[in-house]
């Protein structure tokens, strides 16, 4: 999985916004703001990683549940697939 040319992540007024450039911005136009853990998860595709590799980054991070981490970060990545930020 890779995130989709045109995509990135900027921080801005103290925010993290994933948003659309170029091409990209002619489908999706607006940001989508993202907490630590979201940054964490988009790294974590952009540094070409999988989902257990990225649960493992949260869970050591956070000390969340596992499973927890796992339907969340499975929630955030089918967000951005259906959103057109990712593909296989």
């Amino acid at each position: 999985m890779r995130v989709n040319n045109g995509f990135v992540m900027r921080d801005v007024a103290g925010q993290t916004v994933i948003v659309a450039t170029g091409e990209a911005s002619k489908n999706f136009n607006g940001m989508i703001k993202v907490n630590e853990t979201g940054r964490i998860v988009w790294q974590g595709l952009l540094d070409g990683s999988d989902e257990t590799t990225i649960v493992d980054r949260i869970v050591d991070r956070f000390g969340v549940d596992r499973d927890v981490a796992e339907s969340d970060v499975h929630a955030f990545i089918d967000d951005m697939r259906r959103r057109g930020f990712l593909s296989e």
